[in-house]
């Protein structure tokens, strides 16, 4: 008899995980409407819709007229207010910090640059922005319901150790166990542009699509890989590492310690290195000598609109050696839809022409429309949403029914 028991309460957790889901991805919906799309009986519906309901997962928010039956149908949406959600971005030069409400509308942000590489002393200041971050988003949306931190590099999923970040300086940095120590809710590692790709499949322009090939460029070249819908993080969560891909085994050192990997070719770093190749090389450009000396993407971009021949051949150069680095990971991947991030997507307009030129005459991808190449939709949040979006995706999983809120 407790086996039976214990089954039904598995399969009533089972059903609220995907009526929860459903109200996530059609809201807003009536209870008649999520009988016919989950299958489940009008009777079992209205059970689990009045936990949800009682659980502040989902409130009603209104009526509108079912046409086909002629009566007022309340309808469900996600409640904002369930609680916040706490993500960060540490990054090279800066920590970005936002709380969402439980839609994932972003209520509070701050961000600053640390004032040392050291990890500790970093650590310290995310957990200091956090908590402030905690005390606001409490105070908006409810209780805390989880909390995330997005890094540049290797993330063991079972340590939370950060291994290596190899434009932070840092390995093996203990990341989990300072933050489980002030904070007394669920706490997930990744790697930035892995949570980045979660985040575009969730709220941005990925979403409805479960198979997503996610690229992010900027000081290095990151991915994430959605398979049916979760992340796909390998046997040991290292996963995606794109940017380090051999691409040239005679070509210019890595700072992971390897030779010619793929961002050695089409980072920012890589951009900026075919300009000043160029200039060395005696071609004059209409960037101020100024700018020069300490170019970014954005110069760059503005003096290709005008015209300007080597910052037009040094992204043309950057987007051929992307395209073909995300020619093989189609082929390799098959996703639906490729989504373009970093600080190389401000320069879209050059580059997903070339993307999409090369995609398109492969040979062996011509017998079908090859997935379309967009730009992500978060940009400087990209990584930071992300987090957001594997909080949310676990409490769609596992929604919990043993709190009983009280929320003004």
């Amino acid at each position: 008899m407790r086996t039976r028991t214990g089954n039904h309460g598995f399969l009533r957790q089972q059903n609220l995980a995907g009526v929860l889901q459903r109200i996530y991805e059609d809201e807003p919906i009536s209870r008649i409407e999520l009988s016919r799309r989950t299958g489940l009986n009008k009777a079992t519906i209205s059970s689990l819709v009045s936990d949800l309901v009682e659980n502040k997962y989902v409130w009603e928010t209104g009526e509108v007229t079912d046409g086909r039956a002629g009566r007022r149908e309340v309808m469900l949406e996600l409640n904002p207010r369930r609680g916040c959600m706490i993500s960060a971005e540490i990054g090279v030069g800066f920590i970005s910090v936002i709380c969402t409400d439980f839609t994932a509308r972003i209520v509070w942000r701050s961000s600053e640059i640390p004032g040392s590489r050291d990890p500790r002393a970093v650590l310290d200041l995310a957990i200091k922005l956090m908590k402030t971050a905690r005390r606001e988003g409490e105070a908006i949306c409810g209780p805390l319901l989880g909390v995330a931190v997005g890094v540049p590099g290797l993330v063991d999923q079972k340590s939370g150790k950060l291994l290596i970040a190899p434009n932070l300086g840092w390995r093996d940095v203990d990341i989990l166990d300072p933050l489980e120590k002030h904070f007394d809710v669920p706490v997930f590692i990744d790697n930035e542009a892995t949570f980045a790709a979660l985040g575009e499949r969730y709220f941005g322009v990925a979403r409805g699509h479960n198979n997503v090939l996610y690229i992010s460029a900027g000081v290095g070249i990151g991915g994430g890989l959605i398979v049916e819908g979760r992340i796909y993080g390998g046997s040991g969560g290292f996963a995606s590492e794109f940017g380090h891909m051999t691409m040239d085994p005679g070509g210019i050192k890595c700072g992971c310690g390897n030779t010619g990997c793929w961002e050695t070719q089409a980072s920012q770093a890589a951009l900026f290195r075919y300009i000043r190749e160029e200039i060395a090389a005696g071609k004059k450009t209409a960037i101020p000598k100024k700018d020069l000396k300490d170019l970014s993407v954005s110069g760059v971009v503005d003096a290709a609109a005008q015209g300007d021949e080597i910052a037009i051949a040094a992204l043309q150069k950057t987007a051929n050696y992307l395209a073909v680095g995300i020619d093989s990971l189609v082929k390799a991947f098959d996703p639906e839809i490729i989504v373009f991030g970093g600080i190389l997507s401000l320069a879209g307009e050059f580059l997903l022409p070339v993307f999409e030129r090369v995609l398109a005459a492969d040979s062996m991808l011509d017998a079908r429309r090859p997935a379309p190449v967009v730009l992500a939709e978060f940009g400087s949040d990209a990584a930071a949403m992300g987090g957001i979006a594997r909080i949310f995706q676990s409490i769609l999983a596992m929604p919990s029914l043993t709190e009983r809120l009280t929320i003004n």
